[in-house]
């Protein structure tokens, strides 16, 4: 089930707010990226069925894992390189490109339909290498190559506008310069309207998926299993690399919160200790977290093997934390407001030391 945050966070890949996605990710570093929301998409497919590219690369600094599957079986990848064929270059490298550099196994993933990310971007290499275009033919034409901008434009209305602003350039320079007519003895070619564009990227697109399916039914058996193998095995990797990753990143988190928890130990109970304290003023082991997280974060790094020294350190704990010696220290410096909070708090964190205590007798 989503949860109120991971709500919020996808309210902030949706509306492409990235300030807002980064500085929250920084507020909940342990908030988990990668769940699945309406159609079994994650807020990475999210961020590239949006072409939002800063909010993918940000979802991929935190861990977000590009091998997921929605519904239909697509990854981001796959919606990646939809936006990529649709919307041209920027698109690719705004998205495709880190999503391919992240995870290059996610390249081969084979959707419902039978279609990888590479066969969907092979269709528009092909289209935008095509020596056979009519931009390529109109390339030494200035008045072309304005109307091929205007074609391959993001919709209708900045189509209108790259050739009206040609046509004030145009107009302004020909009033200053004048105009050679035999530097224009040919006719301008026909544009290719975005119909022409779109049903001619589609047959491209069939032709390759028909082909894709002939190999692979001539292909032997043998070797379809040996690539369906070698595949598995990438895919193994990829997900054992992501792991280890979270793993390493879980632990920095939790070295990091022992560290700051033993300096708060040491400037507010020892001698240069001074001033009121509110709640947020005393050194919680985890300010934000239950009981349990705050033991935990006590324990983090000490060794249980070591019974003698692992029952050492857990008296000294039970001395900082017991509520009548806590209460000599601090007692005489706490905010009435925060007094009460303050004092069952540490009652509770007292007993989750003396109950780990006693279990170890």
């Amino acid at each position: 089930m989503v949860s109120r945050k991971q709500k919020k966070l996808l309210h902030y890949v949706e509306e492409g707010s990235v300030p807002k996605l980064k500085s929250y990710l920084r507020k909940h570093r342990q908030l988990p990226v990668t769940f699945a929301g309406r159609k079994g998409r994650t807020p990475l497919h999210v961020a590239c069925t949006r072409r939002e590219g800063g909010a993918a690369r940000l979802l991929l600094r935190y861990g977000a894992d590009p091998m997921i599957q929605d519904q239909k079986g697509n990854t981001p990848l796959h919606l990646a390189a939809r936006e990529a064929v649709r919307k041209g270059e920027r698109v690719y490298e705004d998205l495709v490109a880190p999503l391919r550099k992240y995870c290059p196994a996610a390249m081969d993933v084979l959707n419902e339909d039978g279609v990888t990310p590479r066969e969907i971007l092979r269709s528009m290499t092909k289209y935008q290498q095509d020596p056979g275009t009519e931009a390529d033919e109109a390339s030494d034409d200035p008045g072309a190559e304005a109307e091929e901008a205007c074609d391959t434009g993001k919709d209708h209305a900045d189509r209108e506008w790259y050739c009206k602003l040609f046509g004030e350039c145009e107009d302004e320079f020909y009033q200053k310069c004048g105009r050679y007519e035999e530097d224009y003895s040919l006719p301008d070619p026909e544009p290719c309207t975005y119909d022409d564009w779109a049903e001619r990227l589609a047959r491209e697109y069939a032709a390759k998926r028909a082909q894709a399916e002939g190999s692979r039914r001539r292909r032997p058996s043998g070797d379809r299993e040996r690539e369906q193998r070698e595949f598995q095995q990438r895919l193994e990797a990829e997900h054992q690399l992501y792991l280890e990753r979270g793993a390493k990143k879980a632990e920095e988190v939790a070295g990091s919160r022992k560290r700051r928890y033993e300096q708060g130990c040491a400037q507010v109970f020892g001698r240069e200790g001074a001033g009121r304290l509110g709640y947020a003023d005393v050194p919680w082991p985890d300010p934000r977290g239950t009981v349990e997280d705050m033991v935990g974060v006590i324990l983090h790094g000490v060794d249980r093997t070591q019974r003698d020294a692992f029952r050492r350190y857990l008296r000294q704990q039970r001395a900082v934390w017991h509520p009548d010696r806590f209460a000599q220290r601090c007692g005489g410096r706490l905010l009435e407001a925060d007094r009460q909070r303050v004092l069952d708090t540490v009652t509770a964190l007292s007993q989750a030391l003396n109950r780990l205590a006693e279990s170890i007798r």
